[in-house]
């Protein structure tokens, strides 16, 4: 058994016909998760790491769980070097969740400048397209304005030499140099 960020919801490719027979998302699993994962970042900054030369990044749930972290975190949000987000999406994209967490983390209504480097394969079959569409257009509507946006032709749900080179080019580019 594969361990996971939170409780899995099946993404259709397809826009539901009746929206409130949706499955729901598992919110309160996803905030457990935050939790933990600033945690991690809370000892990386007490030995001395400034948050804006941490990278937060994830494949699949990971990349879920690292864009929702930087979008709603009361104490990361907003501050640090980036995002890496690897076949993946944003959870809790739909209607005003999002907004209404970051309101009450007492954040800015939009996001900023943090850059987000995301990366989908054209065959994905667990992250449709429609869903990376809504993510696109979620980061868009929420301000975010350095997103660097990857579609790979002939990639599924993994990994390639051209993903991995990609997110190296983005990772130079985004991590401050260390200072002499």
């Amino acid at each position: 058994m594969a361990t996971a960020w939170y409780h899995p919801t099946q993404l259709s490719p397809f826009a539901p016909s009746r929206p409130e027979l949706e499955e729901d998302e598992d919110e309160e699993g996803m905030m457990k998760s935050m939790a933990y994962i600033e945690s991690l970042i809370d000892a990386c900054v007490n030995k001395g790491i400034p948050p804006n030369r941490i990278v937060l990044g994830g494949f699949s749930q990971g990349c879920a769980m690292s864009l929702l972290t930087d979008l709603t975190s009361s104490k990361y949000a907003g501050k640090l070097a980036g995002i890496v987000g690897l076949m993946g999406y944003l959870p809790l994209a739909q209607g005003s969740r999002i907004n209404d967490l970051r309101a009450h983390a007492a954040l800015p209504p939009t996001h900023g400048d943090v850059p987000i480097f995301l990366a989908r394969g054209q065959k994905d079959m667990l992250i449709p397209r429609r869903v990376w569409s809504m993510t696109l257009k979620k980061l868009e509507d929420l301000g975010a304005t350095s997103v660097e946006p990857h579609e790979y032709e002939g990639v599924g749900h993994g990994l390639t030499g051209p993903v991995l080179r990609d997110m190296c080019s983005f990772l130079e580019k985004v991590v401050p140099k260390l200072e002499d």
